[in-house]
């Protein structure tokens, strides 16, 4: 029999998910909750972009919670850890891109969750892209061809034009606000929550007895002229390119890097940052006995205007939260990380199999 999965809302994680959900062979689409009241009552493939599914979206949480189902694939645009818990407590296991990808075991909100998962027997697991599989699974995938490993990189360089949430680039990441208003960017907090259990987890794994503080730095390129994007036109003079860092540090020294390179295009730039010969990527990279690097592409969109509706480096995400699911329903309960699960991976093509 599948496992039975309700997608909790449809952004564009959310949609991209209910299609890797019906394409699976271990899987089900039960149920489908969304946020708006003008989603309520459609058909969940209507709004995913495929055929009708015979799902009936609603925006009813306490309906969604009654469905009868193995697994709620969990990715409003916040996460909220009370809907999480009951969630869980209607015994229903939880994967989402939106945390505990190596949650702090002595906090308040972990020991809860992880209470509720023992008493309704099920699993949570955090998981994505970056963070998540770039900062984590991918980089402790390679540390085994090293020995005597002195540091890890996970870095990602993308043209944040493809990003299609206008209000978030604008408001909350805060291009096209001169430097000053942008030096107090919220990201480095709001990211680096995720990014910080990955440093904590690569560390954990491959034995880095960090520094108590970790290590962060935003960098700044502003317009040199007007530059027309898909949020609007940013003024000369305003934020174009950001660049974001983590590092965990042994005493003093880093060991773990994590960055994160958001462009506005290569254009008009002041310092001049591009992308380099490899162009839009992400890296991951062992400082060690032999040194390895492993360079992505394919998660990023070739087409920044048409990404607006579908971009790889989400539906990558949402399809790594998908193949989890059946590992995630048969592991023991509690928070489960990438430590405490077998390999995850894909399924082939249904006409293959």
């Amino acid at each position: 029999m599948p496992y039975r999965v309700i997608q909790w809302a449809t952004g564009n994680l959310g949609r991209a998910a209910i299609e890797g959900i019906v394409s699976h062979p271990e899987l089900e689409l039960a149920g489908c909750w969304v946020h708006s009241a003008d989603k309520a009552g459609r058909d969940a493939g209507t709004l995913a972009g495929i055929d009708p599914l015979g799902v009936v979206a609603t925006n009813d949480v306490a309906a969604i919670l009654a469905t009868d189902a193995d697994c709620v694939l969990y990715s409003p645009l916040l996460a909220k850890p009370r809907e999480v818990i009951a969630i869980l407590e209607s015994g229903k296991n939880v994967v989402t891109p939106l945390g505990w990808f190596f949650p702090d075991r002595s906090s308040k909100t972990t020991q809860e969750i992880e209470a509720a998962c023992r008493r309704a027997h099920v699993t949570l697991h955090g998981t994505g892209i970056h963070p998540g599989g770039i900062t984590e699974r991918f980089p402790l995938m390679i540390s085994a061809l090293s020995r005597d490993i002195r540091h890890v990189r996970a870095e990602e360089f993308s043209d944040i034009r493809s990003y299609a949430a206008p209000n978030v680039v604008r408001d909350v990441m805060l291009f096209g606000h001169a430097p000053e208003a942008a030096a107090k960017s919220p990201m480095l907090a709001i990211l680096g929550g995720g990014f910080a259990q990955s440093i904590d987890m690569l560390a954990h794994a491959l034995g880095f007895a960090l520094d108590a503080e970790k290590r962060t730095h935003h960098a700044m390129a502003v317009a040199t002229r007007a530059i027309e994007t898909p949020v609007g036109t940013l003024a000369a003079g305003t934020v174009a390119a950001q660049r974001f860092t983590w590092q965990g540090t042994v005493r003093g020294e880093p060991v773990i890097t994590v960055a994160v390179n958001w462009l506005m295009g290569e254009e008009h730039l002041d310092p001049a940052w591009s992308f380099g010969a490899e162009r839009e990527r992400f890296e991951v990279e062992i400082s060690g006995d032999p040194p390895a690097k492993l360079v992505f592409h394919g998660l990023h969109p070739t087409d920044f205007r048409a990404a607006q509706k579908r971009n790889p480096g989400m539906v990558a995400t949402a399809i790594h939260c998908v193949s989890a699911i059946p590992f995630v329903c048969r592991a023991a309960p509690g928070i489960a990380t990438y430590l405490d699960l077998p390999l995850v991976h894909g399924r082939a093509h249904a006409s293959l199999g």
